[in-house]
């Protein structure tokens, strides 16, 4: 028992559990009756721990004595000593950064697109050789059409080769409003960042630990693993791009889609502008 608090505590639960008096738990337990009885008479500050809230929400990075600095701007004056105190409380301490400046992104809610080409899923998805040997595939879907963008398959795949990659779909697709993917290592590098940055494309991260926020891709995966990937035995990466390659123009062009009417892709994406005419 350290903090006035605790006593109180202790004191009160001796109360409880034994049925014996104030002053009497307070003799056995050698604290004195006045920190028992004593009653905070300090205010509050609800408008200052909101302000506090405003600020470290805005400016994340802000430490208090920042914090302190743009309160004062604001008109709002206590000490540096109070305010420590109410933004140790309201845990508005900043995590210290570990390790490589990584891209960030955005984190806010994404609507569903409307059309093709607004927003495109991206993910890794791994198999093995026939001789234990891993492999990796990078897959990049329209969130809309469901159309399978790309389908890379290689031994390694790294933050620079996923940018060229998004540069060679850039070319012949155009430009998306943005991209969504998880915070994997080769997708929060900095060339992905250097890239984001050049192309003007938004890059959206989902939170971490929900693949369900990336679920065009995830499903996309699933299907890719249990038709593809589960079914074929790789001795090579020429054999795995070959039949990963048919499988991906099986999948635009003729394997029908629930989402999508049980129509492929493709069959989907040409009956959209009949149907934008119609509506």
């Amino acid at each position: 028992m350290v903090t006035p608090d605790a006593r109180r505590k202790a004191v009160a639960h001796a109360c409880a559990s034994h049925g014996v008096s104030q002053r009497r738990a307070c003799q056995a337990l050698g604290v004195d009756r006045t920190s028992v009885r004593y009653r905070s008479v300090r205010p509050d500050d609800d408008n200052l721990r909101e302000a506090m809230r405003a600020v470290a929400g805005e400016r994340g990075r802000f430490g208090y004595r920042r914090i302190h600095t743009m309160l004062r701007r604001q008109g709002i004056v206590m000490n540096q000593k109070k305010l420590r105190r109410l933004y140790r409380e309201e845990k508005l301490q900043v995590r210290r950064r570990g390790g490589r400046k990584r891209a960030l992104g955005t984190r806010r809610p994404i609507l569903v697109p409307d059309r093709v080409n607004v927003r495109w899923s991206l993910d890794f998805v791994s198999d093995a050789f026939t001789d234990g040997r891993r492999f990796w595939g990078l897959a990049v879907v329209d969130d809309f059409s469901r159309e399978c963008l790309a389908l890379v398959a290689d031994t390694s795949l790294s933050g620079l080769r996923v940018t060229r990659e998004l540069d060679a779909l850039l070319a012949i697709r155009g430009r998306p409003s943005a991209i969504v993917s998880d915070n994997g290592t080769e997708l929060t590098s900095m060339a992905v960042l250097k890239w984001c940055q050049q192309s003007g494309v938004e890059w959206h991260y989902i939170a971490p630990g929900k693949p369900m926020q990336n679920g065009f891709v995830e499903s996309f995966n699933g299907r890719f693993r249990d038709e593809c990937l589960n079914e074929t035995l790789f001795s090579s990466l020429g054999r795995a791009r070959s039949a990963i390659a048919s499988w991906k123009e099986d999948y635009n062009l003729n394997r029908p889609h629930s989402a999508l009417g049980n129509r492929s892709p493709a069959e989907f994406a040409a009956t959209i502008p009949l149907e934008t005419q119609a509506a």
